[in-house]
């Protein structure tokens, strides 16, 4: 992604911390969670892996269409359990935004993720807006959550609201920064 160095750093940081802890949450006990969870830590990891700053790590020019390839598919398994949760069509809609910053990054001259193309500014914008929109709801929906959890509730870590909450908007803020850069 464009941008300065420190702030891809991180992103790296934030996106990887926040898939480690959605690796964690698949431990839950319940399904839906678990499902949830293993599509965050796909997200998270994928874009860690696209917030490296240029100057560290270049990728080949074939891993942009494999990125590609990945949340494709990814976007079809939220597409297949939206039957079951609304929520899953964010899962849907993020896995849009990383196949397209894929095609917009392969499409940058030499494939480098530091320099280059800048997408359909109207598709930028929209999923700006969407993302925006996102963390502003997340954030309220979180305030209320934390004020009445207080203390560990009798689940594991794991399956705290809060927490996935917390995971979520951080995601999300992530992506806004991403495609801001893009």
């Amino acid at each position: 992604m464009h941008g300065p160095a420190s702030s891809g750093w991180l992103l790296v940081a934030l996106c990887a911390a926040t898939g480690t802890y959605c690796l964690a949450r698949m431990r839950s006990g319940t399904e839906g969670q678990r499902l949830a969870a293993g599509g965050e830590a796909l997200m998270g990891f994928g874009m860690a892996a696209m917030a490296v700053p240029p100057a560290v790590f270049t990728p080949p020019s074939w891993a942009w269409p494999v990125y590609a390839a990945v949340f494709a598919a990814a976007g079809v398994h939220a597409l297949w359990a939206a039957r079951s949760g609304a929520h899953h069509l964010h899962h849907l809609v993020g896995a849009g935004a990383m196949v397209y910053m894929s095609v917009v990054m392969a499409g940058s001259p030499a494939h480098a993720h530091g320099a280059g193309g800048s997408g359909v500014p109207l598709l930028t914008g929209a999923l700006l807006l969407y993302f925006a929109g996102y963390v502003l709801l997340t954030g309220v929906r979180l305030v209320p959550v934390a004020a009445v959890a207080g203390g560990g509730g009798p689940g594991g870590w794991g399956d705290r609201p809060e927490l996935a909450r917390a995971c979520r908007l951080s995601m999300g803020i992530a992506m806004v920064a991403m495609l801001l850069t893009l």
